[in-house]
């Protein structure tokens, strides 16, 4: 099944670069046996809702006090307790994800280092790890990857 320009400008008008990504996709959509109408239609719609139509490609962690002690009621029980970490998604990232998904301590800066990003926000060690591997990198580099602008210029369609 080949996925046209046309097609995915259609589904996601606001994505940079549609001919890009669609040579991407039909050139690795056979190695993961993506090859039915369903399964295309599958993974772009998972990766379009992540990635807000391929536009976002890294988790938005800007949260204010209010915002976190209703969204991360579990690591924020009360606004007194969310407002140091209000608006500074580094700090949230580290909170929320620590000791979880592989990450280690909250100072470790694991939450931020592995927060969600790219097409299907691959969040948390453990899940960097695997596409580290897939790549032949680091866990390390695979978080700097995500973050450069590499990754979700011409060679995010690799």
């Amino acid at each position: 099944m080949e996925l046209t320009a046309e097609q995915f400008h259609h589904l996601f008008p606001r994505a940079q670069d549609p001919q890009g990504w669609v040579d991407s996709m039909n050139n690795v959509f056979p190695t993961y046996d993506l090859n039915t109408p369903e399964r295309v239609a599958a993974f772009l719609a998972q990766c379009g809702h992540e990635s807000g139509g391929w536009t976002v490609f890294e988790e938005n962690l800007n949260y204010s006090a209010q915002g976190l002690n209703s969204i991360f009621k579990k690591y924020f029980p009360t606004i007194e307790s969310a407002t140091p970490y209000a608006r500074q998604p580094e700090k949230i990232a580290n909170r929320v994800y620590a000791n979880r998904m592989g990450n280690g301590p909250e100072e470790s800066g694991d939450g931020y280092r592995y927060c969600g990003r790219g097409l299907i926000q691959v969040t948390g060690k453990e899940n960097y790890t695997w596409f580290a591997a897939s790549l032949e990198i680091t866990p390390e580099e695979a978080s700097q990857y995500m973050r450069s602008e590499e990754h979700t210029s011409e060679s995010s369609h690799t």
